[in-house]
C-alpha cells in the first residue's frame, strides 16, 4: 500500500494532473467567454437595430407598464437563472440567457439614442480594454483575490443602495461618484471573477462528481456573471465620460 501510494506522487503523476487541471480548467474558461460573447453580440446587435429604427421604441415611450417591464426584465430574468439554477435544465438557461441579452440590448437602445456615436464607441473600446486586462490578470495571477473579491463586493452593495438614493435626489456630484467607484469596482470584479471561474473549472470532473450538463451550466452562469461586469463597466464609463447628444 505504501509503494502504491509513493507510486501515485512521483513528479510524473503530479505533472500528469496539473496538465489534466490545466486542461479542463482552459476548457471551462474557452466555453465562459464563448457565452460571454454571445450575449454581447446579441446585446450589440438588438441595441443597434432599435436605435437606428427609433420608431419601434414609440409604442414603449408611450406605454408607462411597458417601459417598467423592459427597465426591470433584466434584473427578473437574473433572479431567475441564479435562483433556478439547480431546477432549469442547460437549454432552458441557455434560452433565457438569449433572451435576456436581447432584452438588455433593448433597454441600451435608449442609450445610444442619449449619447453620441463616438463617445459610445469609445467608452466601449475602452471598456473592452479594461477588461481584458484584468481578466488577463485575474487568469494569471498567483495571489489569492477571494479577499479583494468581497472588498468589491461590499462597493457593489454601496453602489445599488447609493443609485437607489440618488434615483430620487438627482444629484448630478452623486451620480458622478458613484459612476467612479462603479469603475473602479466591475474593473476589480473582472480579475477576481475570472479567478475564480478558472479555480471552479480546475475543480470540475476533479471526483466524477459533476455532470457534463451541470458543467455546461456552470459555464453559462459563468459567462452571465463576466457579461453582467462588462455591460456595467461600459455603463460607467459612458456616465463619466460619454457626451450627449444636442
Amino acid at each position: 500500500m505504501d509503494l502504491q501510494n509513493h507510486s501515485n506522487s512521483t513528479p510524473e503523476h503530479l505533472f500528469a494532473n496539473q496538465t489534466v487541471t490545466a486542461t479542463r480548467s482552459r476548457s471551462f474558461i474557452a466555453n465562459v467567454f464563448a457565452y460571454m460573447f454571445l450575449a454581447l453580440g446579441i446585446s450589440a446587435f438588438t441595441a443597434y437595430l432599435f436605435a437606428t429604427n427609433p420608431e419601434w421604441l414609440i409604442p414603449i415611450y408611450t406605454n408607462k407598464l411597458l417601459a417598467y417591464a423592459v427597465m426591470f426584465a433584466p434584473l427578473a430574468f437574473v433572479l431567475i437563472m441564479s435562483f433556478g439554477f439547480r431546477k432549469l435544465s442547460a437549454p432552458v438557461l441557455i434560452a433565457l440567457f438569449i433572451i435576456y441579452s436581447a432584452v438588455t440590448g433593448l433597454s441600451l437602445s435608449f442609450v445610444l439614442l442619449v449619447y453620441t456615436a463616438n463617445s459610445v464607441y469609445a467608452c466601449f473600446a475602452s471598456a473592452a480594454a479594461m477588461f481584458g486586462i484584468m481578466a488577463f490578470m485575474g487568469y494569471t495571477t498567483k495571489q489569492d483575490l477571494t479577499s479583494f473579491g468581497r472588498i468589491m463586493f461590499m462597493g457593489l452593495i454601496g453602489i445599488v443602495i447609493a443609485s437607489l438614493v440618488n434615483f430620487f435626489l438627482q444629484n448630478d456630484t452623486m451620480d458622478y461618484i458613484i459612476s467612479f467607484v462603479g469603475v473602479m469596482v466591475f474593473t476589480g470584479l473582472t480579475a477576481y471573477d475570472v479567478q475564480k471561474l478558472k479555480n471552479l473549472g480546475a475543480g470540475i470532473d476533479a471526483d466524477g462528481n459533476v455532470l457534463e450538463a451541470d458543467a455546461k451550466k456552470l459555464a453559462i452562469m459563468g459567462g452571465l456573471t463576466l457579461y453582467l461586469d462588462f455591460i456595467n463597466l461600459f455603463l460607467m464609463l459612458l456616465r463619466l465620460f460619454g457626451g450627449r447628444r444636442d
